[in-house]
């Protein structure tokens, strides 16, 4: 059972690196006096005159259910510069489509009264996939359930439950209710505020094969006739097999993609952002909807986030808005222009700079964190596997303790931290499954490069992290147990192929709680443009291997069924 509860979160810094990821070409400076007022009006007016989105933008308010994510979130990010590669989006058996009906998605927005409502696993299903925690789940509790929730009623069954008080999203794959109960498959959670795309260490945040929430990108109803030229956002696409690459089968800001990737043809990875050269042609395009989308492709783009069938690209509106081509009539034309989209497409190779969702200039590489707290946990001394199978499915989103005072401590996905329950002693857990560090492919730990690590503790709870190499005879790097706010800064060594992850509650009665976050030194230092303190607890051991050789079980994502028009 995952219950979610309210919580408060505490800031994590986290690492940005990978295929997409280019520097922001404004040179950085230091601290200086602020401007004066005219001095930086007049600044804010010269920036407009040479970027005509920025005044559009400036009084737009982010992480909200009709504007989700913050300003500087991929989603809300603006490039600029852009180098676009060379190869075309391939033609398929249908025509490119706008989709709203039963292989989009529903937002359902929560009111602070609306009760709880727990959900089931699907009939005949052992319980729901909880990806984060890489778990079974007998049940999900969420704490305000809206009333009027219809998801998506094909294959995919999707639906995101926005929780303003809470600041959650909750993103569901294959949502049913059945016989008077809901139902699901799949299972993940994104702040309503954050980056809207996963991390390293939290890799799944939402129910789309790219780890995103489904409502990441989705043209919004009250949007579409809103008096705006294009959607102030990024959008959301997925492509079929023949242009969808097999490997990389993601890139950066994307953590995962569907498990059969290896099937795909093309040569774009998940993740991608795609945009439409400047000189393409938008105004000869009769239909507004189209012709708003197709200027928004040449603005922000539209990222690769999930795999269809059949069907060259399918770029997401919410269900209900009724806009869709089909639904108005289709007509030669539509497929026409709708295919002269597909022909401009291109992957974005580069940018030269970026701008947040307000026109801000901002950099790509906020760090991020790549360390996580999932189960299977054991109790120190021991445990059997079937007692290890046992914590993986324990109540509570948690995997429990095997005896003692504090069973049904283990992983809580909404504080991402290891929860003990109150009870009396110390209990002292053990994962050396691997699965603290997430391969995703474009942040795994690199021999010689130095990473801190710090702790993230309540009720006097404590947090060690060891490396060893691939027989487990020696270690490599001992953290020590860190207390809350303690850090150890060290390099990654050479040779390391085991993690060993151990945790500590507190003393009692109360409950204790001990998360952590593992950033690389550099990253830390571009967001705070400090250099690394000598002083802080490092300690440099021998280089390591830069491959993570553990194995992980992504989530069970299907093909897309197309809702495209044959040609």
């Amino acid at each position: 059972m995952l219950t979610i509860r309210s919580v408060t979160f505490r800031a994590i810094s986290c690492l940005l690196s990978g295929a997409f990821v280019v520097a922001a070409g404004a040179t950085a400076t230091a601290a200086v006096a602020a401007p004066q007022a005219a001095e930086r009006g007049a600044r804010a007016d010269a920036s407009e005159k040479n970027d005509p989105q920025a005044r559009a933008v400036r009084q737009l308010r982010f992480g909200t259910p009709d504007r989700p994510f913050a300003a500087d979130s991929p989603w809300n990010a603006r490039p600029i510069g852009v180098t676009l590669g060379t190869d075309e989006i391939p033609k398929a058996k249908n025509y490119p489509t706008l989709e709203d009906g039963k292989w989009s998605t529903g937002v359902f927005v929560a009111s602070p009264d609306d009760k709880p409502v727990t959900v089931l696993p699907l009939p005949g299903r052992k319980g729901i996939w909880d990806p984060d925690a890489e778990a079974m789940r007998d049940q999900i509790t969420i704490p305000r359930w809206p009333a009027g929730v219809e998801p998506a009623s094909a294959a995919d069954g999707h639906g995101d439950i926005v929780d303003p008080v809470d600041r959650v999203i909750h993103s569901f794959n294959v949502l049913r209710f059945i016989d008077g109960q809901w139902r699901a498959d799949q299972y993940a959670w994104t702040k309503l505020d954050g980056r809207g795309w996963g991390e390293p260490g939290h890799y799944f945040q939402g129910a789309r094969a790219a780890a995103v929430p489904t409502m990441g990108g989705l043209v919004r109803a009250k949007e579409i006739d809103d008096n705006d030229e294009v959607f102030r956002h990024a959008l959301a696409m997925s492509l079929t097999h023949t242009g969808l690459s097999p490997d990389p089968a993601y890139i950066y800001p994307a953590t995962s993609a569907d498990t059969g990737a290896k099937s795909n043809t093309g040569k774009v990875p998940q993740g991608a952002l795609m945009m439409l050269p400047p000189d393409f042609d938008t105004e000869r395009i009769k239909d507004a909807l189209l012709r708003k989308v197709a200027r928004t492709l040449k603005v922000y783009g539209a990222y690769v986030v999930d795999r269809n069938v059949e069907t060259p690209y399918v770029i997401y509106v919410e269900m209900g808005a009724n806009k869709s081509l089909m639904k108005r009539g289709w007509h030669p034309e539509f497929a026409y222009e709708l295919d002269r989209v597909r022909a401009g497409l291109r992957q974005v190779m580069s940018v030269d700079r970026w701008v947040d969702g307000n026109g801000k200039p901002m950099s790509m590489e906020a760090p991020q964190n790549r360390f996580s707290l999932r189960g299977p946990w054991k109790r120190s001394g021991g445990g059997s596997d079937a007692a290890m199978k046992s914590m993986a499915n324990a109540p509570s989103g948690t995997a429990a303790a095997a005896g003692g005072d504090r069973a049904g401590a283990g992983f809580d996905t909404r504080r991402q931290a290891v929860v003990f329950p109150a009870g009396e002693g110390v209990t002292v857990l053990v994962n050396d499954s691997g699965r603290s560090l997430q391969p995703v492919n474009w942040a795994k730990p690199e021999a010689g490069k130095r990473y801190k690590l710090t702790a993230t503790a309540t009720g006097g709870a404590k947090l060690q992290l060891q490396l060893l190499d691939a027989g487990r005879r020696t270690t490599l790097f001992d953290s020590g147990e860190l207390a809350d706010g303690a850090s150890k800064t060290f390099e990654w060594p050479e040779g390391q192929g085991a993690v060993r992850v151990t945790v500590r509650s507190g003393p009692g009665p109360g409950e204790s709680s001990v998360g952590g976050a593992l950033v690389p030194v550099e990253a830390e230092n571009a967001k705070d443009g400090s250099k690394d303190n000598a002083s802080d607890k490092s300690d440099k051991s021998e280089k390591s291997d830069k491959s993570d050789k553990s194995d992980r079980t992504r989530a069970k994502t299907q093909d897309k069924a197309s809702p495209g028009s044959a040609r």
